[in-house]
């Protein structure tokens, strides 16, 4: 049986349910994406089109959610320690 080699983009958090903040570089870049986005949508839309801004914003969210769960740790709750 081959070991699994997959690199983690997004670990799980210490204490409570989720990811923590990335632990390397396509993690920082994917943030760095989604950063760019909001604010590019909120250049565009707002303060005219807020129902298109928020429609934008949860697009962009469902994305990186999604991402998270493709090249993150298995989220849950954890209490901290090992």
């Amino acid at each position: 049986m081959k070991p699994n080699k997959t690199k983690i983009w997004f670990p799980a958090k210490k204490y409570g349910w989720g990811w923590g903040p990335p632990n390397c570089w396509q993690g920082w870049a994917v943030m760095a994406v989604y950063i760019v986005l909001l604010g590019g949508g909120g250049f565009l839309f707002m303060p005219k089109h807020t129902l298109l801004f928020a429609v934008n914003t949860g697009i962009f969210t469902m994305a990186l959610i999604i991402v998270c769960f493709c090249k993150g740790e298995k989220p849950g709750w954890h209490w901290g320690g090992k």
